[in-house]
């Protein structure tokens, strides 16, 4: 047995621990804020939870510390962070922001984050306010500096409205994008890049990206491009279901660019399905903190199964596939207690995970 201060609290979680997506143990223990699955001998002050517990959710792509507008106060990206831990997403990847989030790492109370550096776009081919906008002549020095200075990922946004042409086109050409995604690799990053059509696809997964963001001119071309190289895609439904009222709102000016997005749209469902059959790796984002809301990740898994993926695929897409991809752990031996507990079994359901019973963060029930 576990030896442990009589004084220091414990917290006991029982009913189903789901370690894996079949592996369930009868309980768990949180001694100093880790798992253990030894009984700890003699504890005195112990908190009992119980229910269904999972590794805390994995929100993918979310953007703490940004709004419509731009970076927001320390104020703000608190309240964004706390909404996603509320929900029980406990592990974001930041996929782009100019705040400075650093400081979210010394409390114990808010969500890990995975940041990706800011945003790096095209001049003028991105939302104002968001990113880096450059030339491709500059991509490969503004890679190196956000793969210095995020965690392991750099952000890039590679395609957006042309307005010379009127629609979506990619905003790199191939030769600057293969050097960039170099030195990222070189520097030990992981590049990952905004995609909503088919054409800048076929540069990105050629030059070595490692994921794609939404993902939504995926095609019978490049699926098996995708599922050949491991390259995973995030899709964000929750968002494409926004592409008809951003297309009415440019139907005037842009009829081509408006009519494109009601077509990815009109077959997201189709596209993500396709592309998991396919064997691409596929995993929850929301895209929260730009227009969306934050605290949507329940709804994003519910999404992955509506396109069609079996239920514990879309929740292994949260949880234990997402993680080991990230490279944080679970709900092993040793890991840091970040956990949530739910009134049944989210296997059986995944529309159980808007509503979680506790939130376990360090060994502390937060929430």
């Amino acid at each position: 047995m576990t030896d442990v201060s009589e004084a220091k609290p414990v917290l006991r979680v029982k009913g189903a621990v789901l370690v894996g997506p079949e592996d369930v143990r009868d309980e768990l223990w949180v001694v100093g804020g880790r798992v253990t699955f030894t009984p700890p001998a003699g504890a005195r002050d112990v908190r009992t939870v119980e229910g269904w517990a999972l590794p805390g959710l994995v929100d993918a792509h979310c953007h703490v510390g940004l709004d419509a507008h731009g970076a927001v106060p320390a104020e703000e990206a608190e309240k964004q962070a706390l909404t996603e831990r509320d929900a029980g997403a406990l592990l974001l990847r930041d996929a782009g922001s100019p705040s400075d989030t650093r400081w979210t790492d010394a409390r114990e109370d808010l969500p890990r984050i995975i940041r990706a550096g800011r945003h790096i776009a095209r001049t003028r081919r991105y939302i104002r306010n968001f990113a880096h906008e450059i030339e491709p002549e500059d991509l490969v020095a503004y890679v190196a500096r956000e793969a210095r200075r995020g965690d392991g990922w750099v952000k890039l946004v590679g395609d957006w409205i042309d307005r010379e042409e009127g629609d979506l086109t990619a905003c790199w050409p191939s030769g600057a994008v293969e050097a960039a995604i170099a030195e990222a690799h070189r520097l030990g990053a992981r590049v990952t890049a905004h995609c909503f059509a088919e054409d800048s696809l076929t540069d990105l997964v050629e030059a070595g990206i490692d994921c794609a963001e939404h993902a939504t001119g995926l095609s019978e071309d490049t699926i098996p491009l995708f599922a050949e190289r491991g390259v995973a895609i995030v899709p964000t439904l929750v968002n494409i279901a926004t592409f008809p009222r951003l297309a009415d709102g440019g139907e005037a000016k842009f009829p081509r660019w408006s009519a494109h997005m009601r077509r990815l749209h009109a077959r997201r469902y189709e596209t993500v399905r396709a592309a998991h059959d396919a064997g691409v790796p596929v995993f929850t984002g929301t895209d929260a903190g730009g227009s969306l809301p934050h605290g949507l990740i329940g709804a994003e898994v519910a999404e992955l199964v509506r396109a069609g993926l079996p239920p514990l695929a879309a929740l292994s897409a949260a949880v234990w596939d997402a993680r080991a991809w990230l490279g944080r752990p679970g709900l092993a031996e040793g890991a840091p207690a970040d956990l949530v507990v739910y009134e049944s079994d989210p296997r059986a359901d995944v529309r159980v995970l808007t509503a979680p019973r506790r939130v376990v963060m360090s060994g502390r029930v937060v929430a």
